[in-house]
Order: structure tokens, then C-alpha cells, then sequence
């Protein structure tokens, strides 16, 4: 067995949880995830400044605070904070290490970076484990990486530990899913869970640890005595994050989410086991980033009464000033009548301007305060609107493996170039479900959230709505209820969109992804979710008729 574990989910997750991994408890390799798509533009636009930057700063920062610590316990660590420039932070590390006066061998895997590409800012291809296995087989107590796919932070040392080939693919896709587990920290652990009034001590929950067998098959687990809970629901939470069809698709291995088998194996531990792979597909995605102008915003409060007249007037007057071209309005009526207090008492009122002119951008700050004297009554901002920010757009490419170099440069300095396996064409394939006709008897108006989990995420400008049931019998009724013209109708802003309905009887549960909902993702998006984040709780939050049985 290896164990796995990561302290990291997202760039600004606890700066504590490294020092928290290595002391609480045994562990063999220590990950974190720095990177998503957003993560990119940021490091992008940070290299545009410095070009010796494009990394993710804190993960020194954690080191310096960790990395004796770490050396003293034998704890391998594997992180992707090389972002844009994973030479560059192998360098600060060794520099650091010399600092502290700490013998350490460090390596790091390059060539996801595929610029340039026509109007790109960043342009990078998801690597998958093998240069990261290849670091750790010469001797790296630490390996730091660009853009690879999340789960090869768990593939890679696993991959190297029991020596797998690469058509080991049941192991691989068994690492794989393991991986996916505790790639966002302690959302595998109760954080963003949809009972969350359920979970222990989630004031400070820990962060996840996979113990991977050689077969693949693996445990998750935390820490004793930390907080947050290990559950087959808070794993199958996870499992629905940020996926799309049944096979999930990486540069290593198709896995098929459809034989994953979880078990409960104690307190605070869940096991994986059954995970079929094939071969990957024969292209590599990338993640390309371009910039697309400049975006402005703000947000009126309308307090008490004729809340849509005084919502017309400043639009009627903010558009006489800079022009309607480029403005998004969105008015959130939160407010109540006869109200007790004025918070309680006001409507929202949300301006986006999107404009390739930074002039502009900075024009619609000066008009927006100019007004207010001279709008409607009660006038107020929740904030005083900046100067603009850049706006930057995401979106996939697709790439032959021959045209990523990708590369394991050893704690030597030497460069080893390592060969892609040969890919397949992998079609989308339909779980079956045939309806059994069941009568359910009685129901009740509930919420959908009665019986039902949610967790949503986004992909670029997709999102995805992963639901379970909390009872496996239930599952017959979830299907036969939630069909795509059922969410169009519960959830209407996605009325006119594309969406696929995928089935995964394994764990109970349906995949949604809905495309087109979030625009051209995040960092353009003027949706008020903008990564559709709380998605599956408002669908959790419609009234349906639930048979009285599964209440």
C-alpha cells in the first residue's frame, strides 16, 4: 500500500494544511492541486509582468514553513504549483532548500506549455502521470509539474511505486479515480457537501488520504481526530464533481465511472474497488486561455418601494451616459415587503460592462458614482466600482500526442522525453436504463433536496449537475423523474440550452451538463454563479411530488 495525501484543492486553499498533513498522521506522498482554468489566467497575466514568475508563489511559502519537516519524515511531495513555470519554482525550491541548510532532491515535468497559439495567453496540454513516475523513480524527494491532469498528482507516485505498465490500465484507471477523489481537498471530506448539517466538526475539516493497493483498488480516509467525515456519500460527492459521460477521458487512461464499486470500511473510511480502464483517447486536450477586452461591475441597492421603476431609471440613465453596447442587468429581488429590517427591505441590482476599450471600462466607474445624487431615492452602491480588470476567455483544443514534448527533468538536470502511448478513438457510450414501471404510491411536495445530494461545478463555459440518491432504491424513481425537459422546467435559465443526461446506476446517481450556461466561463462570465458552484442546491431547493416511501 502507498499512502496518498493531499493539502491543496485550489490556489488559496489553507496554507496550514501542508504542516496539518505531515503532522497528523502517516503518509508516504504529500499532493496539491494549484491549478484550474481560472488559476491559468491568473498565472498568465502574473508571467505577462514577471517573466520569471507564472508559479504559484504560496506553495514556497508552505515549503519554507514544511520542508524540513517533510525530509524528516520521508514524505515524498508532488504538486502542479509549477503552473506556468514549473523550472522556474524547481529553482526557488532548490534555492530555498539552501537557505534552510535542507539536502533535497528536486525535479519537475515540462512541455504541457504549447504556446505560441494564435491570440493566446497561456496555451497548455493536460500531461498525465508517466513524467512524474519517472521523477520519483530517479530519486526526487520532491516533483513539481505544469499542467498536468489533476489525478496524475496520485497516478504518478503510485504508478512508480508498484512499478505498473502502461497498460496496466485497470490499476491505472483504479489510481485514477482515487485521485479524482482528493484532488479538491476536503470536498472528499464533508466541505461543499449537501448535508452538511451531518458532518462533524467542519469548522476545520481534514483534508483526504488515499491509501492505492497494487491492483489499484484504494481506501479513503483522513487523519485521526480530524474534522469533516469520510462517507460513501461525501465520496460519491466528489466523484460527481466537474465530470461529464461515463468514461472519464485522460491522457493515461479511459476510466469508466460505471465500475466504481464504494464500500464502507470503517469510520472515516470508504473503499474503491472494481475500476475498469482502457486504453486513452488519441488526442490531448489543452487548455488555451485569450484575452477578450475589459469588465466593469456593480451592484445598486434599491431599498423599499417601486423597486423596478428606480431599477429603470439608473439603467435608463448609466446607458445615456456610456452607451447600451456591452451592459448586462440583473435585478435580484431580495427584498420583502413591510420588512423589518432595510437589508431585508432591498432589491439588488447587478451592471456588467464588457468592452474592448479600457477607457471605457475605467468611464463606466466615473458615470456609475457621478449618479448619485442624481438618481432615485435611497441611492447607494455596495461597493465603489473599480477601474476594470482584463477579461479572459477559456476554451479546449485538441492536439495529436506528437505534438507535446513531454518531459521529466531529473534532480541531474538530465531531460528525459517520454513516449506517449498509442490512443484510441473513445465514443461516448450510454448506460441503460429501462424503466420498470413501478408504482412509488403516495407523494408529497417536497424539496428535490429532501432525498436528494447535489454537487455542481464548472468546464469552461459548461457546467456540470451531478446528483444521488440517498437511497439506492430510489434510483428507478430519480432517473424516471429528472429527465432533461423535467430540469429545463425546474431550473429555467436553462431553457434553450444543450443539455446530456448521463446514468450511474453503480452509485445511484445522474450527470447533467449543461452547455453554454456559464458563457465563456468564469473569468467572462456574468451569470451571478458564475461557476455554477450552488447550481445543484437550487435545483436541491425546487419542490417536486417524492413518493412518501423515500422520505
Amino acid at each position: 500500500m502507498i499512502r496518498i495525501g493531499n493539502a491543496s484543492g485550489f490556489y488559496g486553499d489553507r496554507l496550514s494544511a501542508m504542516r496539518e498533513m505531515l503532522t497528523g498522521g502517516e503518509l508516504d506522498v504529500l499532493t496539491g492541486d494549484y491549478l484550474a482554468e481560472l488559476t491559468m489566467l491568473i498565472l498568465g497575466r502574473q508571467r505577462m509582468k514577471d517573466p520569471t514568475g507564472g508559479y504559484a508563489k504560496t506553495f514556497v511559502r508552505q515549503l519554507e514553513d514544511c520542508l524540513g519537516l517533510a525530509v524528516e519524515r520521508g514524505v515524498k511531495i508532488v504538486s502542479n504549483a509549477g503552473g506556468l513555470n514549473p523550472g522556474g519554482l524547481a529553482q526557488a525550491i532548490r534555492a530555498l532548500a539552501d537557505k534552510l541548510g535542507i539536502e533535497v532532491s528536486v525535479a519537475h515535468v515540462e512541455g504541457d506549455d504549447l504556446l505560441p497559439r494564435e491570440g493566446a495567453l497561456t496555451a497548455n496540454a493536460y500531461l498525465g502521470a508517466w513524467g512524474i513516475a519517472e521523477c520519483l523513480r530517479a530519486g526526487a524527494d520532491i516533483v513539481v509539474t505544469g499542467r498536468v491532469t489533476d489525478a496524475s498528482l496520485v497516478v504518478g507516485p503510485a504508478a512508480a511505486h508498484f512499478g505498473w505498465a502502461r497498460d496496466d490500465f485497470d490499476a491505472l484507471a483504479g489510481a485514477t479515480v482515487a485521485g479524482h477523489v482528493i484532488e479538491c481537498g476536503a470536498q472528499a471530506t464533508g466541505g461543499n457537501f449537501s448535508f452538511f448539517t451531518e458532518v462533524p466538526d467542519l469548522g476545520h475539516a481534514g483534508f483526504p488520504i488515499a491509501e492505492i493497493s497494487a491492483d489499484g483498488s484504494s481506501v479513503i480516509t483522513k487523519h485521526p481526530g480530524t474534522g469533516g467525515s469520510v462517507t460513501v456519500e461525501t465520496v460519491t460527492a466528489q466523484l460527481l464533481y466537474e465530470i461529464q459521460g461515463v468514461d472519464y477521458l485522460g491522457p493515461d487512461v479511459t476510466t469508466r465511472f460505471d465500475t466504481i464499486s464504494l464500500t464502507a470500511d470503517g469510520p472515516d473510511r470508504v473503499q474503491i474497488s472494481g475500476v475498469r480502464g482502457g486504453p486513452p483517447p488519441e488526442t490531448v486536450k489543452v487548455c488555451v486561455n485569450t484575452l477578450d477586452g475589459f469588465r466593469n461591475s456593480a451592484t445598486f441597492v434599491l431599498c423599499g418601494l417601486d423597486v423596478d421603476s428606480k431599477a429603470a431609471l439608473v439603467r435608463r440613465q448609466l446607458e445615456s451616459l456610456i452607451g447600451a453596447d456591452g451592459l448586462t442587468w440583473t435585478l435580484a429581488r431580495t427584498d420583502h415587503p413591510d420588512a423589518d429590517t432595510e437589508e431585508a427591505a432591498s432589491a439588488l441590482l447587478h451592471v456588467m460592462v464588457k468592452t474592448p476599450d479600457p477607457a471605457r471600462a475605467k468611464a463606466f466607474s466615473r458615470a456609475t458614482v457621478e449618479l448619485a445624487l442624481a438618481s432615485y431615492p435611497g441611492f447607494t452602491l455596495t461597493a465603489p466600482p473599480a477601474d476594470g480588470t482584463p477579461i479572459g476567455v477559456y476554451r479546449p483544443e485538441y492536439v495529436t500526442p506528437d505534438e507535446v514534448e513531454h518531459t521529466a527533468v531529473l534532480p541531474n538536470g538530465e531531460k528525459r522525453v517520454l513516449k506517449w502511448t498509442d490512443g484510441v478513438a473513445v465514443e461516448a457510450r450510454a448506460v441503460d436504463w429501462t424503466d420498470p414501471g413501478t408504482d412509488f404510491g403516495p407523494t408529497r411536495r417536497v424539496p428535490l433536496g429532501s432525498v436528494v445530494g447535489a454537487r455542481s461545478g464548472d468546464k469552461g463555459g459548461d457546467a456540470n449537475l451531478g446528483l444521488w440518491v440517498r437511497r439506492p432504491e430510489a434510483f428507478d424513481w430519480l432517473v424516471r423523474t429528472l429527465t432533461v425537459e423535467r430540469l429545463r422546467s425546474l431550473l429555467p435559465e436553462t431553457v434553450g440550452l444543450d443539455i446530456e443526461r448521463h446514468l450511474y446506476p453503480n452509485l445511484a446517481a445522474v450527470n447533467f451538463v449543461v452547455h453554454g450556461l456559464l458563457g465563456q466561463g468564469v473569468a467572462a462570465a456574468t451569470r451571478f454563479d458564475p461557476q455554477a458552484k450552488a447550481f445543484g442546491e437550487w435545483l436541491r431547493s425546487r419542490h417536486i411530488d417524492v413518493p412518501e416511501v423515500f422520505l
